[in-house]
């Protein structure tokens, strides 16, 4: 099942306190970067981030799940209607996050 444009606008508009927040749409699922690294994305109606330890540490429930068939586990990300929370997430996230590689 592929994801909803609008859960998608839900998602950014939860994400607007960020700057620099951008989305790659994929094979009926969307990417979601932040300052030009990968947080995560949107699966099935789901927003799932990647599970590094300040993320894992700032979530009351850890949830893993699988954005489809074949793939790593990632975070789910239950307080979706917590603005302040998920901003902080966000930030805290990105020091973990790898710096993604130059095209050559």
């Amino acid at each position: 099942m592929a994801s909803s444009k609008g859960y998608l606008q839900f998602v950014l508009e939860q994400l607007s306190e960020l700057s620099d927040i951008t989305y790659r749409a994929m094979m009926g699922e969307y990417i979601i970067y932040y300052r030009g690294k990968i947080i995560g994305g949107i699966y099935d109606d789901r927003f799932l981030v990647k599970p590094v330890k300040s993320a894992i540490a700032l979530m009351e429930e850890t949830v893993f799940e699988l954005p489809y068939e074949g793939a790593k586990e990632m975070l789910l990300v239950e307080d979706i209607d917590n603005k302040e929370f998920l901003t902080k997430l966000i930030e805290t996230m990105y020091e973990e996050l790898p710096t993604p590689k130059r095209r050559k």
